[in-house]
């Protein structure tokens, strides 16, 4: 039991040197970790959030602001915030970010008080995402683009 322990305490200082080298400190919510949750904790940090992955990290940062913003979490909130602007996003991506979790929000909610038929919102969806594929000459081609308030495509 002694060696786990030892093991366990060399993880755990391992991790803080890693963590004190990325931010410069070690937050105390982070010691505050119990041991066997700290290093999984800093993997998926280290190895996800923060690395260079198929999402832009300034696009995750963003991801994790609406997210935040969902769960009433201000501490989420102002991480994913300043964590978005070191990575370039603007004032207005941030509020674009916020505003598209509370319109998610607000559709859910009433999506799901209501009891919409699952089936039925799938179907619907997936012919509306057809017809404005077919509509639109840049999506058909395969370029990425926005739909406009007419209908159409602009590119972004």
């Amino acid at each position: 039991m002694a060696t786990v322990e030892k093991t366990q305490q060399q993880k755990r200082s391992d991790v803080r040197a890693e963590i004190q080298k990325t931010f410069g400190s070690v937050p105390t919510w982070v010691e505050e970790f119990p041991d066997a949750a700290l290093e999984g904790f800093w993997s998926t940090m280290r190895d996800f959030q923060l690395a260079e992955t198929a999402i832009p990290n300034k696009y995750k940062e963003l991801i994790g602001l609406g997210v935040s913003g969902a769960t009433r979490c201000r501490y989420c909130a102002l991480f994913h915030t300043e964590a978005a602007k070191l990575f370039g996003a603007t004032d207005e991506e941030i509020r674009e970010a916020a505003m598209m979790a509370a319109h998610t929000m607000s559709a859910s909610t009433f999506l799901n008080a209501m009891q919409t038929d699952y089936d039925t919102f799938r179907r619907e969806t997936l012919d509306a995402i057809s017809y404005v594929r077919a509509h639109t000459p840049a999506l058909q081609q395969g370029q990425q683009g926005q739909v406009s308030k007419g209908g159409t495509a602009a590119h972004a």
